[in-house]
């Protein structure tokens, strides 16, 4: 056998891996678009994604409102009212305080940024006590404009995207910011002018993280919106399932795909600012 032939042989092996590999992953998507279309019975009759007798009384259904004055689509902006806000403000607060700690020398830094990293290793449940009765002295219970999801977003909370940004900025050469000083820049137009546009691929990664996960946040909402009128779609689609009469699961996964597509257009449009930026950093020097 050839070079060449070798390289062909094992070029193919590896796309065959691939394509399996990948339709394994991705079927349990594909049989639960299938399944949106198919009977409550027929749901459980097999593990093909192509339905026998296609319906959309799951879709119909899914359309209905359950719990007064909501339905998937209320639902669905209640859920972007509170993913928009979080989105925009975990960057730039992550993006301004990664900036101080990986560019500027203050006395307890060190401290500080071990602090901050050890909060990395406290879990959701030790915090949500203490958040409640915090937030509730506030008054954030229950706002119409969610405060209490929303606010913390401003003081860089989420400080997985805080080490994400520091581990980019590492990267990025000193003296680029040196040459905009003599320019005139000061911090402020550093970060902006400078700084910001090389972060663009790790920003936009640190955006659709914290965009699916605030879409499929379930335990917030539960624990600080109590108006079924304000509920995201999370709550709103278990809302939905009655065990009393039953689960009507065609209607319960067409509710689930309509509440996701937003989630797959932002990562399909996003997508090669994303990989960028996971490739990035994993890159060090």
């Amino acid at each position: 056998m050839t070079r060449e032939t070798r390289k062909t042989v094992n070029t193919i092996v590896r796309y065959v891996v691939l394509i399996v590999v990948g339709f394994i992953m991705i079927y349990p998507l594909i049989w639960m678009v299938g399944a949106t279309f198919k009977t409550n019975n027929e749901i459980f009759s097999g593990i093909g994604f192509i339905p026998k007798n296609p319906t959309l009384d799951g879709y119909k259904n899914a359309l209905k409102s359950y719990g007064g004055d909501i339905d998937i689509f209320k639902a669905m902006i209640n859920t972007y009212s509170i993913v928009l806000p979080k989105v925009v403000f975990t960057i730039v607060s992550a993006t301004i305080t990664a900036y101080g700690f990986a560019r500027f020398e203050f006395k307890g830094k060190k401290l500080l940024f071990a602090v901050l990293m050890s909060t990395l290793f406290l879990p959701q449940v030790v915090l949500n006590v203490p958040q409640f009765v915090l937030f509730n002295k506030f008054g954030w219970i229950d706002s119409p404009i969610y405060l209490a999801l929303i606010v913390p977003t401003l003081f860089a909370t989420d400080t997985y995207f805080v080490f994400m940004l520091i581990q980019f900025l590492r990267n990025i050469p000193k003296e680029l910011e040196e040459a905009a000083t003599i320019d005139g820049c000061g911090s402020v137009k550093t970060l902006w002018y400078v700084i910001v546009p090389m972060l663009k691929p790790s920003i936009v990664s640190c955006a659709l993280f914290q965009f699916m996960w605030s879409s499929n946040d379930f335990m917030g909402p539960l624990l600080y919106v109590n108006t079924p009128a304000r509920y995201p779609a999370s709550i709103f689609v278990k809302m939905s399932m009655d065990a009393d009469t039953g689960f009507e699961w065609n209607r319960v996964l067409a509710m689930s795909l309509i509440s996701i597509i937003p989630s797959l257009i932002v990562f399909l449009l996003a997508q090669d600012q994303f990989i960028d930026g996971i490739a990035a950093g994993g890159v060090k020097g």
